[in-house]
């Protein structure tokens, strides 16, 4: 599908009463990519996922990058808005809630973008090997949104120090967050898989209560 401004896929809801998924995929990723990963997330949800508009070496990728974690600060503030543009218009036409962002990388980044430049765009957010992508003098107020925030402990390109910025970034916007660190490196694991999935199950049942 070529409408609504970006590529993507969406997959409409199986089952009532579950939050729908924004999958943003990671550096080199498409529409595609994320897809199982949702299904197997939050069976029966419905998925929208876009690709990507930057390519870097032939790769998609949601926001230009000047060097390895030097990100083009004008592009990411035009690329979060015109994202968040697109999911106000695919929530109208496929009437959805406010979606859950599932986040690798390079969509977990823009992501987080979304959460502290367009607050109302997303209900939450699961973000793998995020990092905080740009400093804000005016934090918003994220009360009532939950985060998921997902590391690996042996993750060369988010040390240490870039989770404790983020983790203390969100914290600070009043958002309800969680972060636990996996035994893996920039990639997935099952682990995750199992963290985010129980993560989500539990988000459904306060959103029922």
């Amino acid at each position: 599908m070529t409408d609504l401004s970006f590529t993507h896929r969406y997959i409409p809801a199986a089952q009532a009463g579950l939050p729908p998924l924004l999958l943003l995929h990671g550096s080199g990723g498409d529409e595609n990519d994320l897809v199982p990963l949702g299904e197997q997330l939050l069976p029966g949800a419905a998925l929208l996922s876009p690709r990507g508009k930057v390519t870097e070496n032939g790769m998609p990728r949601f926001f230009r990058r000047l060097a390895e974690g030097v990100f083009d600060q004008a592009d990411l503030k035009a690329r979060t808005t015109e994202l968040a543009e697109f999911i106000a218009t695919a929530r109208k036409s496929h009437d959805l809630a406010a979606p859950i962002a599932v986040g690798l990388s390079n969509g977990a980044n823009i992501a987080i973008s979304l959460l502290l430049t367009q607050p109302g765009a997303l209900a939450g957010a699961v973000l793998l090997r995020g990092m905080l992508p740009f400093a804000l003098q005016v934090l918003p107020d994220l009360k009532l949104t939950q985060v998921l925030l997902l590391f690996g402990r042996f993750d060369p390109l988010v040390p240490p120090a870039s989770r404790e910025r983020l983790v203390a970034t969100l914290t600070k916007t009043g958002a309800f967050v969680t972060s636990d660190l996996v035994e893996a490196g920039h990639s997935l694991s099952q682990q995750d898989l199992t963290i985010a999935a129980q993560w989500l199950r539990e988000l459904k049942l306060e959103q029922d209560t």
